[in-house]
């Protein structure tokens, strides 16, 4: 169960935070996150369960384009091209959480959580999960515009279970 964070979080979500944890320390595997809407989300549940947050190895909180590039290494170019919040750059965050981390797994998140420009979708979320000898799986995610907590919640549970997929099919 999560600790700090266990009265505001919903009971699927402990569930497959401990489902992941358990199944990241059953099989040796450091988890790492590359988060840009999510704002470090991802990365306080994984580090939020006693005994078991040693499987977490890093977070990356790129919420600006030059984050994203400075820390994970995402071409200005890729950014540009495609936008923040696209398939390409969530791939690259994911591929460079996992670089310049070592862990055996990194999923990334970029996406409009809220209110966005005028030819941004709100709600619209890209996701990828990159691991040690395996293809990167990528999932584009329309939550709508039901707002930021209820899209970083849903941006939860699907963080949360492509890094099940990862750890528990190696």
């Amino acid at each position: 169960m999560t600790e700090t964070l266990s009265d505001a979080v919903p009971s699927d979500i402990e569930t497959l935070v401990e489902e992941v944890l358990t199944a990241a320390c059953d099989r040796d595997i450091t988890l790492a996150t590359a988060e840009s809407c999510t704002g470090g989300l991802i990365a306080s549940m994984l580090t939020d369960v006693e005994g078991r947050s040693h499987a977490f190895e890093r977070g990356y909180v790129v919420y600006t384009n030059e984050a994203k590039a400075q820390e994970l290494g995402v071409p200005a170019r890729l950014i540009e091209q495609n936008g923040a919040v696209s398939e390409p750059v969530a791939r690259a965050m994911a591929e460079g959480a996992l670089r310049e981390s070592g862990a055996g797994a990194a999923v990334s998140v970029t996406g409009f959580a809220g209110s966005a420009g005028a030819d941004d979708e709100p709600g619209l979320v890209h996701f990828a999960l990159a691991a040690q000898g395996a293809p990167t799986v990528h999932e584009e995610h329309h939550f709508g515009d039901i707002g930021r907590g209820p899209v970083r919640l849903e941006c939860l549970r699907v963080a949360l279970r492509l890094l099940k997929a990862a750890v528990t099919n190696r």
